[in-house]
């Protein structure tokens, strides 16, 4: 059984749909008889888009607006653009991100723009469309992209960890107000990607940027992975690779939370006093 918002007709608004995750879910939602719509930053990618997709489904709907989702009015003109082409959104996947390194005291604008993508990004996404949605009294959903890393937020990226951490806890609490509001039918599930090969990940195997590292998933498999679990109900989508069985995920999760639980130092998964005590709790079964 699929969701009743991945059918032929229905209206799928995808952010960041131009590479990558988006993209990969723009072609299966566009094979599946969904009306695609693409937003991203860039005519030309956009545009390079499109024809990807025309060539595996040439006789696709699809729409692309260009979109930086930072700027809230820029959402609002996405949105009435949708509205205007097909009249309806059924599936919201609010997945524009950017990636890149950071620090605690790093430049002010690098962290202004990975929270103003990551976090705003899905704010103002969710806030822009699922009011519609809820009005049109029909099954939809929105999917936010998170991230492992939002998680267990392993050291070098501050400001990619708090912006998928954030998501994480918006996604939740979306989730329950969703299903608290009456005659609503709009859900919400909270996308965890792996280690996935997308123009996001840096360089690939041996140095070549066309080369997937044998431990990525292909953004393919990623998408295979979350409609499967959507049909099946699962609000959190925990995505394995090649490299991460879900048993090591759930190990690593379980030992960021007991740093809390336990009083231990923070992230101490990589503090060099508790390195033997991790490694004996991921043995035990």
């Amino acid at each position: 059984m699929t969701h009743p918002a991945i059918v032929p007709g229905t209206v799928a608004v995808i952010t960041g749909a131009a590479s990558g995750i988006g993209l990969a879910a723009a072609q299966r939602f566009a094979a599946l008889g969904l009306k695609v719509v693409l937003a991203d930053i860039g005519a030309a990618r956009l545009e390079a888009a499109k024809a990807a997709i025309w060539t595996q489904t040439p006789e696709a709907d699809l729409l692309a607006v260009e979109t930086d989702v930072r700027d809230r009015a820029a959402v609002e003109r996405l949105e009435q653009a949708v509205r205007v082409e097909f009249g309806r959104v059924d599936l919201l996947m609010n997945n524009a991100a950017i990636g890149g390194k950071s620090d605690i005291f790093g430049p002010l604008d690098n962290w202004q723009n990975v929270l103003d993508a990551n976090l705003w990004g899905v704010i103002h996404g969710t806030q822009v469309f699922a009011p519609g949605m809820i009005a049109q009294g029909s099954p939809g959903l929105i999917i936010n992209t998170g991230s492992k890393q939002g998680i267990t937020l392993p050291p070098g990226n501050p400001a990619y960890n708090v912006s998928k951490a954030a998501v994480k806890a918006f996604t939740e609490s979306l989730e329950h107000q969703l299903r608290n509001t009456p005659d609503c039918q709009i859900r919400a599930h909270l996308l965890i990607p792996g280690f996935v090969f997308t123009g996001m990940t840096g360089e690939g195997a041996g140095g070549n940027p066309s080369a997937k590292p044998d431990g990525a998933w292909t953004s393919q498999q990623l998408i295979d992975f979350m409609l499967e679990e959507i049909a099946k109900g699962d609000f959190y989508i925990l995505c394995p690779d090649n490299d991460v069985s879900r048993e090591l995920d759930e190990k690593r999760m379980q030992w960021a939370m007991g740093d809390l639980i336990e009083n231990r130092p923070p992230l101490s998964r990589w503090h060099p006093d508790y390195a033997e005590a991790f490694r004996a709790f991921v043995d035990t079964k």
